[in-house]
């Protein structure tokens, strides 16, 4: 373990909010005997905090690692890390800003998984999607390695700047099926009887209004897991649906064992995201063999190869649920389909080496 990196942009381990931290942590699981690994966290999110995570460090700091505080969380991050670590991997770009700074002070190699397009979101005024979008440039031209997770996201870095990254999806077989128990009955009664799922961000590039307006217009069950609480768009969705009987809107579980109950047991998965690239909840679902209705937009399309069923609006989704539930042939051949895909391309064993390959490359040309 000669090599050490820093893994930056994440909550922290053990993963329990989403993508960033999933990816941290079979980084951590397949790569940590390879290299010395850091891992930097945020303490708010951490009532305790234990200094190891398998062999990684843990390394705290006092800020939120999403939102506005996002990009002194980044930064500080960074320059602690620069010194002590051969490799910084940063997760996003909301730091990246600080970036022509850094390469003043060192030649240490840095990675930036550039995500999606972070600077279209929704939820960000005029200004953050400026600034994001200028972030973007400063991570694609001063970094040493740029990572896209998606073919129509690597298209565009080489569109928009000219240059090539290296693509990197996701691993999803991690997500687990779960046999339902009586206590899983009498927790979630809706779970007697077939009904579609979802798992997101509450925020409107996922679409959700356009999920809920679908099946509040038939009597499909819905179960949501979601953020209701973080927005005003979340809050008033909440509002507007809290009597439809058949929606069941839930809060965040982000313990994967309590989780799998809900999500490996649905009839179908809807998934709503327009913004990102390789979601990791869709890739997931289709590890599961879920049959998947995904948002019709050119990076959920690269993900399934064109394989899934699609919608661009609530009566094209609502027809499509009712199509499917109503036809269980066509939904086992729909999740067959997705799993054989998932196995194909999103092995977390298959990433980690990708990742590994990466960082071999960059440090043979500091050697040379």
């Amino acid at each position: 373990m000669g090599f050490k990196i820093a893994v930056i942009g994440t909550v922290g381990l053990p993963a329990q909010y989403g993508g960033w931290e999933t990816l941290s942590e079979q980084l951590v699981t397949y790569l940590d005997r390879e290299y010395g690994i850091s891992v930097y966290c945020s303490a708010r999110s951490y009532p305790t905090r234990p200094a190891k995570y398998r062999n990684a460090d843990l390394i705290y700091l006092p800020l939120k690692a999403n939102g506005v505080q996002s990009i002194p969380y980044d930064i500080v991050s960074m320059l602690h890390a620069y010194r002590k670590n051969d490799i910084l991997v940063v997760l996003g770009v909301s730091g990246c800003i600080a970036l022509p700074f850094l390469k003043l002070l060192t030649k240490k190699k840095i990675v930036v998984n550039i995500d999606g397009y972070e600077w279209k979101r929704a939820k960000w005024s005029m200004l953050a999607k400026k600034f994001l979008k200028f972030s973007e440039a400063m991570a694609v031209k001063y970094a040493d390695a740029i990572v896209t997770d998606n073919k129509v996201l690597q298209d565009y870095v080489r569109d928009e700047y000219s240059r090539e990254s290296t693509l990197i999806a996701y691993g999803g077989d991690q997500a687990a099926t779960s046999a339902l128990r009586e206590a899983d009955f009498e927790h979630y009664p809706f779970l007697r009887k077939p009904y579609a799922f979802s798992v997101c961000r509450i925020e409107p590039e996922n679409n959700i209004h356009i999920i809920l307006e679908a099946f509040s217009t038939g009597s499909l069950p819905l179960v949501i897991v979601g953020n209701w609480k973080q927005s005003e768009y979340g809050v008033a969705l909440q509002d507007k649906y809290a009597s439809v009987g058949h929606l069941h809107l839930l809060d965040p579980i982000y313990k994967s064992e309590e989780l799998s109950p809900l999500r490996s047991n649905a009839t179908v998965y809807i998934h709503g995201h327009s913004a990102g690239g390789t979601n990791p909840s869709l890739v997931e679902a289709m590890w599961l063999s879920l049959p998947v209705i995904a948002f019709d937009v050119s990076f959920n399309r690269a993900s399934t190869e064109d394989g899934a069923q699609f919608f661009s609006s609530s009566q094209a989704l609502a027809d499509c649920a009712s199509r499917l539930f109503a036809n269980e042939t066509e939904r086992a051949e729909l999740g067959g389909k997705m799993h054989e895909i998932a196995v194909r391309r999103y092995r977390w064993e298959g990433v980690s080496s990708q990742y590994d390959k990466l960082f071999k490359t960059l440090l043979s040309s500091e050697r040379t």
